[in-house]
């Protein structure tokens, strides 16, 4: 079984006004720059420029739970699901994103990748608690 990883983050700001800011598309390209620098709508839908090309992302609909799940979409490559939860902890909001390694991602690979999200998380967190 391949190796999953629970990266997580307390964001000191209330789960609606998180959820609010954290589902729009347009919004993670100022976080989640492990996914990528710029996100923007086309006719096929959002797509990222990666350092390895464009990829399709396909975002959860807008829903009540916190769902923020995505699915990336490179050129030949496999899709990567990308479940993503926020959760209410009181008057502040829990961040999860869980890490899947990729099938043709050695261990320093993996290693790279959750350091990516625990800086993405981080950025999450400083976008909000600096605009609350």
């Amino acid at each position: 079984m391949d190796a999953v990883r629970h990266l997580s983050i307390t964001i000191a700001t209330p789960l609606a006004r998180a959820y609010a800011f954290a589902h729009q598309p347009a919004n993670f390209a100022r976080w989640a720059a492990g996914l990528a620098t710029t996100l923007h709508p086309t006719d096929r839908g959002w797509v990222a420029d990666t350092p390895e090309g464009e990829a399709l992302v396909v975002f959860s609909e807008p829903n009540a739970y916190g769902v923020l799940d995505h699915r990336v979409q490179l050129a030949g490559k496999p899709e990567v699901y990308v479940p993503l939860r926020l959760v209410a902890h009181g008057d502040h909001t829990e961040a999860v994103l869980t890490l899947f390694r990729q099938p043709d991602m050695d261990e320093a690979m993996f290693e790279r990748d959750a350091g990516l999200v625990a800086r993405d998380l981080a950025a999450l967190k400083r976008v909000l608690e600096s605009e609350a």
